[in-house]
């Protein structure tokens, strides 16, 4: 299978594009600089040059392939709802390419909002009516007429040096000089290591159903107090609670999700892909933190 992916050079492009080769698939990954592209071509990929506001790439791309994985994102927290119209108007273009066929398009969602403080996300969950954010990765794809379309929800994708949103709440900390959560700090974020995640999408690109929708999830919750206090013995700094009222000033643009309790299933993807995370666990990775 040839397999189209963006976000080729990303954290979990990388080793996404690895896994596919490993695994005998042929790669064309997206690149928008020369580095990138030597990175690629340096594991035996073929380079497409473009980017997300590149529609027309992103059409030759998918129409060439077989499947698309796409995971690239503008990641401008300072405009985040213009990265989001940027990113449907992407798998628009992903999805015109693919069109009428039975190749699919795999598209990468999150898991915040999903469900209720205490409930369990499941992968039949739909996107909630009162969605809190203007993300319109997964409903923009799951829309498309005659595009087998699936979607991979992601928690925190970790490794020694890299761990989704936990990755700017460390530079906050940093900054602070305290490892802050909010009341209690019991309220949960699901994780994954970034190889176990990897393996997912390319299950997913062999197996996918139509509109199905999996949760790339291998620790359901791991507590917000639990990740403040990994990160306080790793870098010398104490672990406190920050007073609900307050998150906003000490979170900052991360106030919206410090305090999600946000525990997800995998259990329908492991059993339906056959997938089994082996890779260790975020507060592990924690313990490896760089500290200069």
């Amino acid at each position: 299978m040839r397999v189209f992916v963006t976000g080729a050079t990303g954290f979990i492009g990388i080793p996404t594009v690895k896994e596919l080769i490993t695994a005998g698939h042929d790669v064309l990954g997206m690149a928008r600089s020369d580095e990138g592209a030597r990175s690629l071509a340096a594991l035996g990929a073929d380079v497409l040059r473009g980017s997300l506001a590149d529609l027309d790439s992103l059409r030759q791309g998918a129409s060439t392939c077989d499947a698309v994985i796409h995971l690239a994102f503008v990641h401008d927290w300072s405009n985040f709802a213009e990265s989001c119209a940027i990113d449907g108007r992407a798998i628009e273009a992903l999805g015109s390419g693919l069109a009428g066929s039975d190749r699919p398009l795999i598209v990468t969602g999150g898991l915040a909002g999903l469900a209720g403080p205490g409930q369990l996300a499941v992968e039949t969950d739909d996107i909630p009516a009162d969605f809190p954010f203007p993300r319109v990765s997964e409903q923009t794809a799951l829309s498309q007429k005659g595009v087998r379309a699936a979607v991979i929800r992601l928690p925190q994708v970790h490794d020694p040096v890299k761990q989704g949103l936990v990755t700017p709440l460390i530079e906050i900390y940093r900054q602070k000089g305290v490892c802050g959560y909010v009341g209690d700090g019991l309220n949960r974020w699901p994780a994954a290591h970034v190889l176990d995640v990897a393996r997912l999408y390319r299950l997913a690109v062999e197996k996918a159903e139509p509109n199905a929708k999996y949760h790339a999830v291998a620790e359901e919750g791991v507590s917000i107090r639990e990740i403040a206090e990994a990160i306080g013995r790793r870098l010398n700094l104490p672990a406190r609670s920050i007073a609900p009222d307050e998150a906003q000033a000490f979170f900052g643009w991360l106030g919206m999700f410090a305090g999600f309790d946000m525990l997800a299933s995998s259990a329908w993807t492991r059993k339906t892909l056959g997938w089994e995370p082996t890779g260790p666990g975020l507060i592990a990775d924690l313990g490896q933190l760089p500290v200069g």
